[in-house]
């Protein structure tokens, strides 16, 4: 059965600790089936075929306000998407082999053309992106820690929401779930 993937913003942030058991059964009382949870860092992998995706993430989002009482920005993604998002290259495989960090960051639609433009000022020495879809690729070419961007940046700048994922994880994620680029 095909699968969707939800990455979620800030679950475990500022004072917040939910667990991995706790966060499945969150998604089940949605009445989603086949749930699992990723590392412990705010994705969950469910059985696919579940309607409207933004109607879906909005559900999420909901019944997370309401249970937890804070915002968790959620972003689903099909097994195909996840797939074809793990080998995407936007960079050349050198930089991305010596880059601090290459990263991906799920938004819940593409960037208008002023949010890009905006974005792409943000280029540096260290930092360099790309956008595709709803996708932004960060590859940074030291340690995160040395550069300027953060969520926070991106958001202010853009006025776009976003989750930000190590792309070692979304490769991982992909393998261990059997995700392939497809028909969506």
């Amino acid at each position: 059965m095909p699968k969707q993937f939800a990455f979620l913003r800030a679950i475990n942030v500022g004072g917040h600790n939910v667990k991995m058991e706790q966060l499945r059964g969150l998604f089940e009382a949605l009445g989603l089936t086949g749930v699992e949870t990723f590392l412990a860092s705010g994705n969950v992998l469910f059985d696919g075929n579940n309607g409207d995706t933004r109607t879906l993430q909005q559900r999420i989002e909901e019944h997370l306000l309401t249970v937890l009482g804070y915002e968790v920005k959620t972003f689903i993604r099909t097994d195909h998407e996840v797939g074809a998002i793990a080998q995407y290259r936007p960079f050349k495989e050198s930089l991305i082999r010596s880059a601090g960090a290459f990263c991906v960051g799920f938004l819940s639609e593409p960037l208008r053309a002023v949010a890009k433009k905006s974005l792409m000022a943000l280029s540096s020495e260290i930092d360099a992106f790309h956008v595709n879809g709803r996708e932004v690729y960060w590859l940074c070419k030291k340690k995160q820690s040395e550069s300027k961007f953060s969520n926070a940046v991106f958001e202010k700048t853009t006025g776009a929401r976003i989750t930000f994922r190590g792309m070692n994880t979304i490769v991982r994620l992909a393998a261990t779930y059997g995700c392939r680029p497809g028909d969506a």
